[in-house]
């Protein structure tokens, strides 16, 4: 079994803009290496921003982040994100000429200075189940299924510990997303990854993730693993979440019973 990917710590974390947007507010947060984290909110409550911060997409106005204690401004940014892998929303492959599957895989790998990725591309694709065939396609002649497990493929190539998700699933029908949300958390599970992954949807957090953080105008204002959340736990903001897809199933059940 793969040791556990690093731990990520955040302390008074704030984003500012211009004008007196505050996205993220004094955010404060400690993740263990090789948990499964998911942040939830509503659109605006500063989840992707903060998510970003992690890898110097977005650099903070105030506070401080560390990985395995080690604070992440004292390298070049470029570098940081060679060790961390990043899953788009929306999935985010290149469509240029002639810039196949296997190579929108292997980008992080010729940057490591790889001459011959072909070996660990093949091996990519088949950790997140596609067929070997797939490399020689384009992004376009591909499911948007498909097109995510090979943005997953491409976060994983470098062999990082941490993998940041950001609505990996969010563009893709119902079926596709849950066998895909499945997949991914498998793969956390396989390689012993540490994962944050944001989402809307608090059903997916409950099922994939082993703690749940609940963000409301730019803070966290719930931390309680799922099982505490269905018990009641985590306030009134988390409550409102996990309500949705309860009410949900309280609907489909009245249909089913004919009520």
């Amino acid at each position: 079994m793969s040791p556990p990917g690093p731990s990520v710590a955040l302390s008074g974390v704030t984003k500012s803009y211009p004008g007196g947007t505050v996205a993220v507010d004094d955010v404060s947060v400690e993740i263990a290496g090789g948990s499964f984290v998911a942040l939830v909110g509503s659109s605006g409550s500063g989840k992707s921003t903060l998510l970003k911060t992690i890898n110097r997409l977005i650099e903070p106005s105030a506070g401080s982040i560390t990985i395995d204690g080690q604070a992440i401004d004292v390298e070049d940014r470029f570098r940081l994100r060679r060790r961390i892998g990043y899953v788009f929303q929306n999935i985010g492959l290149f469509p240029l000429p002639h810039m196949t599957v296997a190579e929108n895989v292997a980008i992080g790998l010729r940057l490591e200075g790889e001459k011959n990725p072909r070996a660990r591309v093949a091996e990519l694709l088949g950790l997140v189940d596609l067929p070997a065939d797939v490399a020689a396609r384009m992004p376009d002649a591909l499911s948007g299924g498909q097109r995510q497990r090979v943005g997953v493929a491409r976060a994983l190539a470098t062999e990082p510990r941490l993998l940041l998700m950001d609505e990996p699933f969010g563009a893709l029908d119902p079926v596709t997303r849950d066998q895909l949300g499945g997949a991914i958390r498998a793969l956390h599970d396989r390689l012993g990854l540490t994962t944050i992954m944001v989402t809307h949807d608090m059903a997916e957090a409950l099922l994939l993730a082993d703690r749940v953080l609940v963000m409301e105008k730019g803070r966290i204002v719930s931390d309680a693993a799922p099982r505490a959340l269905l018990a009641g736990e985590g306030g009134a903001a988390a409550q409102a979440l996990v309500a949705v897809p309860r009410e949900q199933m309280k609907r489909l059940g009245a249909l089913e019973s004919g009520a």
